[in-house]
C-alpha cells in the first residue's frame, strides 16, 4: 500500500470516527466567520472607465494608472467629496486603477455604502481627466513659457507685426516695395504652415481629450469577502485545522504498535497473539459527569487511530490461540508452573484476554492476574510464581510505560518469561460442530498492594 493510499485511509477513518467533533468545530468556525463579518462592516466596490484616445504604449498606460491613483488626484477628489469621516490617506487605500484593453483605465472605488462607492469612483475619474488635460495643455507654471498655447500666442504676435510692417512699407509700385511686401507675405505663410505642422505633430493633440465613459454603476452586492464567504471560510478553516490536528497527533503518537517494538521495550519474547471479540462500548473509559457526557456526545471517548477490527473465526478458532499460548508456557517452564499475569490498568482488551487465558489454562499453568497502574507500576513480590507474563493490547502504551512494567517485575523478583498481544476482532457465530466450549473459570484479578514491592 502506497503512502498516498495510507493517507487517504487515515483521513477516511478520521471522518468516520470523528464526524461529530468535526461537525461541531465547523459550526464554531462558521460562527466565528459570521462574527468577523459583524465586526468589519461590508464594503461595496464599483468602477468608472476612462478612454484614452490615440496611440499609447504600455509604459505610458502604466504611467496614467499611477497618475490616476496619485495623491494629487485623490486629494482633489477628497476635497470635492468633503467626507469628514474618511481621511485622504484612507481614501487613497480605497482607490485602485488598472489598464485594460482598448486604452481604457478602470478606476475602482470602495466604500461602506453603494452610493458613496459610486460617488468616489466618478469623482476620482473626473479629477484624473482634468489633471491629465492640464498636464497635456501645458497650463502648469513650469511649462507656461514653452507650452503650445504660448507658441500660438507668439505666432499671433508675429503675424500682427508682419501686418504692421507691410502697411508701413512704401505703398508705391517700385520693384523694391513690391519685393518687400511679397517677402513679408511669404514669411507669414511660412510661419502659419510651420505652426500647423507643429500642431499636427504635437503628441498631446492625439493623447489629450480623455473621456469618462459614463458614470460608475451603483453596486448591488457587497465586495469580497462577503458575510457568506466569511462564514463558509470560517467553517472550512476550522474543519481543515481539526483534520490536520488529528494527523499531527497521530504522527507524534509514540504508542508501540508492532510486536518487535513491544519486545524491545519489555526485553522479552512474544509468546503469541490472541483475539478478543469486540463488545459495544468496550473501549469507552469508565466515569461519569458532564465532561464524560460531552466526550461521549462528541465521539472523542474512543480512539480513532486504531485500525478497524478484522473479522475473526468462530469461538473454537479463538480458543485455539489461547491453548497454544498455554502450551508454549508449559514448554518453557518446569513444574510447578505458576505465573503472574501482568495486565496494564485500563486495558480492557487485555483484561478480558487474561480471563480467557486463565480459563483455557485449566490450572496448568496456574495463572494469577494482577492489574498494574501505568503511572506507578507496582507488582506483588514473588511468592510461589516462577515468573511473570505480560498481557497487553497493541497501540495502547509507549515504550517508557512498558519499560516501567519490566522494571516493576524485576523489583518484585519476577522474571518476564514473555508477553502476549491481545487484539479486538469482530466475532462470528459459533460453529455448531465440534465439542462444546468448556465453562470458563473465573480469573482472579488483583490490584495488589505489593508487600516489599518497589516502583
Amino acid at each position: 500500500m502506497s503512502e498516498d493510499t495510507i493517507r487517504l485511509v487515515t483521513i477516511g477513518r478520521i471522518l468516520r470516527r470523528r464526524w461529530r467533533l468535526l461537525a461541531v468545530l465547523a459550526v464554531v468556525g462558521a460562527l466565528v466567520g459570521y462574527g468577523t463579518s459583524v465586526v468589519f462592516p461590508p464594503r461595496y466596490t464599483t468602477s468608472a472607465s476612462v478612454l484614452l484616445p490615440g496611440q499609447w504604449e504600455e509604459r505610458e498606460l502604466l504611467t496614467q494608472v499611477d497618475i490616476a491613483t496619485s495623491s494629487t488626484v485623490v486629494d482633489r477628489a477628497a476635497a470635492e467629496l468633503g467626507w469628514t469621516d474618511v481621511s485622504s490617506t484612507e481614501l487613497r487605500d480605497r482607490v485602485t486603477a488598472k489598464a485594460t484593453d482598448g486604452n481604457i483605465i478602470k478606476i475602482s472605488g470602495t466604500s461602506d455604502t453603494p452610493e458613496r462607492a459610486q460617488r468616489l469612483s466618478d469623482q476620482v475619474a473626473k479629477e484624473f481627466v482634468g489633471f491629465a488635460a492640464r498636464i497635456a495643455g501645458g497650463t502648469t507654471d513650469s511649462a507656461a513659457a514653452t507650452g503650445p498655447e504660448a507658441l500660438r500666442q507668439q505666432v499671433r504676435e508675429t503675424n500682427r507685426r508682419i501686418t504692421e510692417l507691410a502697411k508701413a512699407a512704401d505703398p508705391g509700385q517700385t520693384v523694391e516695395s513690391v519685393q518687400a511686401r511679397t517677402a513679408l507675405e511669404e514669411l507669414r505663410t511660412s510661419l502659419e504652415e510651420a505652426m500647423t505642422k507643429l500642431d499636427q505633430a504635437d503628441p498631446a493633440n492625439d493623447k489629450a481629450g480623455m473621456v469618462v465613459m459614463g458614470p460608475a454603476a451603483r453596486p448591488t452586492g457587497e465586495a469580497a469577502p462577503t458575510r457568506m464567504q466569511l462564514t463558509v471560510a470560517g467553517a472550512l478553516l476550522f474543519f481543515l485545522f481539526a483534520v490536520i490536528g488529528h494527523l499531527v497527533a497521530a504522527r507524534m503518537n509514540r504508542r508501540l504498535r508492532t510486536e518487535p517494538e513491544i519486545a524491545a521495550a519489555l526485553g522479552s519474547a512474544l509468546l503469541g497473539t490472541v483475539d478478543v471479540p469486540e463488545e459495544p462500548g468496550s473501549h469507552r473509559p469508565e466515569g461519569g459527569g458532564p465532561r464524560a457526557w460531552i466526550r461521549r456526545l462528541l465521539g472523542i471517548d474512543t480512539r480513532w487511530d486504531v485500525p478497524t477490527p478484522q473479522r475473526s473465526g468462530d469461538e473454537a478458532g479463538r480458543r485455539i490461540r489461547y491453548r497454544r499460548v498455554c502450551a508454549r508456557l508449559r514448554d518453557r517452564m518446569s513444574a510447578p508452573r505458576r505465573l503472574l499475569v501482568v495486565v496494564p490498568d485500563g486495558d480492557d482488551i487485555a483484561r478480558r484476554a487474561a480471563g480467557q487465558l486463565v480459563a483455557e489454562g485449566k490450572s496448568d499453568p496456574l495463572l494469577r492476574v494482577v492489574e498494574v497502574s501505568m503511572d506507578r507500576p507496582v507488582v506483588p513480590d514473588r511468592d510461589t510464581e516462577s515468573g511473570a507474563l505480560v498481557l497487553l493490547s497493541a497501540g495502547s502504551w509507549t515504550a517508557e510505560e512498558l519499560a516501567g512494567i519490566a522494571e516493576a517485575c524485576a523489583d518484585g523478583r519476577h522474571e518476564v518469561v514473555g508477553f502476549v498481544v491481545a487484539g479486538p476482532v469482530r466475532a462470528r457465530p459459533t460453529r455448531s460442530a465440534g465439542r462444546p466450549p468448556d465453562e470458563p473459570t473465573p480469573a482472579l484479578a488483583v490490584r495488589g498492594h505489593a508487600t516489599g514491592g518497589s516502583l
